[in-house]
C-alpha cells in the first residue's frame, strides 16, 4: 500500500472507458486497443526486433503449428552446412514423432479462409459540438440558444438567422443635420457608401492608462473626422467604418461578421488609410496593412479599389495588381488568387479556396499573431475577451470568419468555439468542398495533439484538390475532433504473426496427401492390439510395417501437401518495432509453405521512406531497408499487408493499431493509421500510406469513428 504523499507508478495509474456495452470499465493506464478477437479494451504488446526489457514490448513470435515450419525446414532446400546436414535426421525424426501425437497438426492450417481484415468493433459513443444534419443533438446549438454556460456579464449567446445581405446592419450618413448612424434599412438601401480599410496600429494607440486612454480617443476622433471629410469630397454621403458601424452587443457583432464580405462587396469603392512613411513609396506601410487577416478578403472582394497615405492624403485609385505588388510579402505565392481575380486566370473552386485559407493563415491580428499554427495556441476554455481594432469582442476563429466570406454558404460566428471547430462547421456547411474530409487523408509535417485532422501541408507532396474523399464528416467534437462516417477500417496486430490461412490451387493428390498421415496413430493402435496375439501375428506384423512406412513418409506426404501454389493471403496487417526485412517477415507470414515465389515486396510510393525503381517493374528499391536499418530514431516500424503483398517502414510518435480507408490520391488509396484514446473515444493520426485502392475491398465498413485528440 503506498503512503498518502506517494505518487503511484505510472504502470500503477488506472483509468476508465467504456466498453462496446457502453458499460464502464477500470484498467491501467497505459497504452491500449480494442481487441478484434474479443472485444475487449487490451493493454498494447508490440513485437519488437530489439525489445526493451521491463516495457510493453517483447519478442517477434508466430501461431504457425510445428509440423509445417519442421517439413518447410526439411525440404525447402537441401542442407549446405556440416550443421544442418547433422541437424537434418534429428529434425526428420522430431517431425515424425510430432505427427504420431499430434497427427491434425500435419493438415494445412490457418482455419478457413476470409477474405476480409479482422473488423474494427469500436465506434464513436459521444455526443457532438457542432453536427452537419439538423435531427443530431449539438452541444453548440443548444449552447446558443439556452445560454447554459458562463459568459462575460451582458453577455448573450443568441443569435438571429440571417441570410446574405445586399447592405449593412449599421451605416453612418451625412444627413441634414450632419452626419449621424442609421440603422433603418429602408434609409440605408437609398445611400451609395464607401468602405475603410485600415490597421489599428496605423492610425491610433491603444492606451493603457488615462493618460494613454484620452490620447487614444483623440486619436479615434481624428481618424473618423478625416473619414467623413474624405467621403464628402469623393462625393459621397455614407460610410462603413468598424470603430462606428461595428454592433456593440455580441449579438450585433455576430451578425456584422457574417455579413462582412457584403459590406465590401457592395461599397462604391474601399478606401486604404496607410500610415506615413519616410519611405518614398511607402512599401513598409503597405507591408504593414497587407499583413492584417481582414484586409486580405476586403480587397479582393471590393469593386475598386483606393488609397490614401495619412489622414490628409490625397485619393488614389490602385488596381488589385498594383496593389498585391506593393502590400503582400508573399506575392509569389499569392499571384494566382489575384489573377483570378482580375479575370487572367481561371482556378478550380477548390484549389481557389485553398489558396485563399492559406493566404489568411498567413496573417495576423491584434486577436491572433502572424503566420502562427491555429493548433500552436494554447486551449480556450469558454469565451476569451480579448481586444481588436474595434472596442468589441474579439473572436478565436477570427481567421474562419475572414475567409467564409469566399464560400456560398457560411456559418454564424461565435465566440464559444475555436479556430478548428469553426473550420469544421464551415466545411460542413460547404459540402461540395469537402475541405476537411480532404484535410484527413493528408500527412502534414506536424501532427497536432488535439484535432489531428487539420493539416496544411502534405509531406506526399500532395494539395488539398489532389485528395478525392472517401469519408463524410458527420460532425465536431467538444475537443475539435472530426466524427467521419463510411470509413472503411481494420485493426493492426501487434503481438505476433498469426497463423495466416491462404488460397491455393486445388489439388486431390495433395488433399489425400496431408490426410493419410493423420491414420498414423490409427495404424499403430492396431498394431499394438493385433500384435501380441499369436494368431494374428501375421496381421498385426503388416499394420505395424504400415505404421512404420507412414512414420517414415509422413514428413513427405505433409510436405507434398502444402507446397501448391498460393492465389491469395488472407488479409492481415502485421506491425513490428523496429526494421525487418521482407525476407524475415515471408519466413513468418508463409512458414507453413513450400512455395518457392517471392510473397511479400517492398513498397514503390506508399510512405516517405519509400524508394522507386528506375526500371521496366514498378517495384520498391531493397535500398529503403538499408537506410532504415542505419536509422538511429527508435519511432520506425514495420507495417506488412500480407494481402497486397507489400512492405512498409514509416514513423509514429506511436505505434498505430487502427487503419482507416480515407481517400484516394494519385492512383492509390489513402490510409490513416490511428492510436485508440479509449478514454476519449477517439482516434489519433500517426501516419498515412499510400496504399493500392483495391485494399480497402477487404476492409469492412465501420460505424461512425472520431479522429482527434492523443493520448496523453
Amino acid at each position: 500500500m503506498l503512503l498518502p504523499f506517494a505518487s503511484p507508478r505510472p504502470e500503477e495509474r488506472r483509468t476508465t472507458c467504456r466498453d462496446l456495452s457502453l458499460e464502464w470499465q477500470t484498467h491501467k493506464d497505459n497504452q491500449r486497443y480494442l481487441n478484434p478477437e474479443t472485444g475487449i479494451c487490451t493493454r498494447l504488446r508490440i513485437q519488437a526486433m530489439h525489445p526493451v526489457p521491463n516495457t510493453n514490448q517483447v519478442k517477434i513470435s508466430d501461431s504457425v503449428r510445428r509440423v509445417p515450419k519442421l517439413t518447410v525446414s526439411l525440404f525447402r532446400g537441401p542442407p549446405s552446412t556440416i550443421a544442418q546436414i547433422l541437424l537434418w535426421p534429428l529434425k526428420f525424426i522430431l517431425c515424425s514423432i510430432y505427427l504420431l501425437f499430434w497427427p491434425l497438426d500435419g493438415l494445412p492450417g490457418g482455419g478457413s479462409y476470409t477474405d476480409a481484415y479482422p473488423e474494427y468493433l469500436m465506434s464513436y459513443w459521444g455526443q457532438m459540438w457542432a453536427a452537419r444534419s439538423r435531427r443530431e443533438y449539438s452541444i453548440f446549438d443548444r449552447m446558443v440558444e439556452k445560454s447554459p454556460m458562463p459568459t462575460p456579464a451582458n453577455f448573450s449567446a443568441t443569435v438571429k438567422s440571417i441570410t446574405h445581405a445586399l447592405r449593412p446592419r449599421r451605416l453612418a450618413i451625412y444627413g441634414e443635420n450632419g452626419w449621424y448612424l442609421c440603422e433603418n434599412p429602408d434609409i440605408i438601401i437609398n445611400y451609395r457608401f464607401v468602405a475603410i480599410s485600415y490597421r489599428q496600429s496605423d492610425v491610433f494607440q491603444r492606451g493603457s492608462d488615462d493618460e494613454g486612454k484620452k490620447r487614444e480617443e483623440e486619436q479615434k476622433k481624428q481618424f473618423i473626422e478625416s473619414v467623413r471629410s474624405t467621403t464628402l469630397q469623393c462625393g459621397l454621403q455614407a460610410y462603413w467604418l468598424d470603430l462606428e458601424c461595428l454592433g456593440e452587443t455580441t449579438e450585433d457583432k455576430n451578425v456584422d461578421l457574417y455579413r462582412m464580405s457584403d459590406i465590401y462587396r457592395g461599397a462604391v469603392f474601399t478606401l486604404i488609410t496607410l500610415r506615413k512613411s519616410d519611405d518614398q513609396h511607402s512599401i513598409e506601410s503597405w507591408r504593414s496593412w497587407g499583413g492584417r487577416v481582414w484586409t486580405f478578403p476586403e480587397a479582393l472582394l471590393s469593386g475598386e479599389l483606393r488609397y490614401r497615405i495619412g489622414l490628409d492624403g490625397p485619393v488614389t485609385p490602385i488596381t488589385l495588381h498594383e496593389l498585391a505588388n506593393k502590400a503582400y510579402e508573399y506575392y509569389s505565392e499569392e499571384t494566382a488568387i489575384i489573377n483570378a481575380y482580375g479575370g487572367k486566370d481561371r482556378l478550380d473552386r477548390l484549389e481557389h479556396l485553398t489558396r485563399l485559407k492559406a493566404a489568411i493563415w498567413r496573417r495576423g491580428s491584434a486577436a491572433l499573431p502572424k503566420a502562427q499554427d491555429p493548433e500552436k495556441r494554447p486551449p480556450q476554455n469558454g469565451p476569451q475577451l480579448q481586444h481588436t481594432g474595434s472596442p468589441n469582442l474579439s473572436y478565436p476563429a477570427e481567421r474562419v470568419y475572414a475567409l467564409m466570406g469566399f464560400f456560398e454558404h457560411r456559418i454564424m460566428p461565435s465566440i464559444l468555439e475555436t479556430e478548428l471547430q469553426a473550420l469544421a462547421r464551415l466545411s460542413m456547411a460547404n459540402d461540395s468542398d469537402r475541405m476537411a474530409e480532404r484535410m484527413v487523408s493528408m500527412l502534414p509535417q506536424n501532427i497536432q495533439p488535439q484535432a489531428c485532422w487539420y493539416a496544411d501541408d502534405d509531406q506526399y507532396g500532395s494539395e488539398l484538390w489532389d485528395i478525392e474523399p472517401e469519408v463524410n464528416v458527420a460532425g465536431v467534437t467538444e475537443s475539435g475532433a472530426l466524427v467521419l462516417d463510411g470509413c472503411r477500417a481494420t485493426c493492426i496486430r501487434w503481438e505476433d504473426f498469426p497463423e495466416i490461412s491462404f488460397q491455393t490451387t486445388e489439388s486431390i493428390r495433395r488433399t489425400i496427401a496431408g490426410r493419410i498421415p493423420v491414420t498414423l496413430p490409427g495404424w499403430v493402435l492396431y498394431a499394438a492390439t493385433w500384435m501380441p496375439i499369436p494368431a494374428t501375428v501375421s496381421v498385426g506384423t503388416v499394420f505395424f510395417a504400415c505404421a512404420a512406412f507412414m512414420l517414415v513418409s509422413g514428413p513427405f506426404l505433409t510436405a507434398y501437401s502444402i507446397s501448391g501454389r498460393i492465389l491469395a493471403t488472407q488479409p492481415w496487417l502485421i506491425g513490428v518495432k523496429g526494421v525487418m526485412s521482407p525476407e524475415e517477415a515471408a519466413n513468418r507470414v508463409y512458414g507453413a509453405t513450400l512455395s518457392k515465389r517471392q510473397r511479400l515486396f517492398f513498397t514503390p510510393s506508399g510512405s516517405l521512406l519509400a524508394k522507386p525503381a528506375e526500371d521496366d517493374v514498378r517495384e520498391g528499391l531493397e535500398s529503403q531497408y538499408n537506410e532504415a536499418l542505419v536509422q538511429t530514431r527508435d519511432d520506425i516500424y514495420t507495417l506488412i499487408d500480407t494481402f497486397s503483398g507489400t512492405l512498409y517502414y514509416f514513423t509514429a510518435k506511436r505505434p498505430p493499431t487502427v487503419c482507416l480507408f480515407t481517400g484516394r490520391e494519385g492512383g492509390l488509396g489513402r490510409f490513416v493509421l490511428c492510436s485508440e484514446n479509449c478514454v476519449a473515444n477517439e482516434l489519433h493520426k500517426e501516419t498515412v500510406l499510400r496504399m493500392p485502392s483495391y485494399v480497402h475491398r477487404a476492409m469492412i465498413p465501420c460505424d461512425w469513428v472520431a479522429i482527434g485528440n492523443a493520448r496523453k
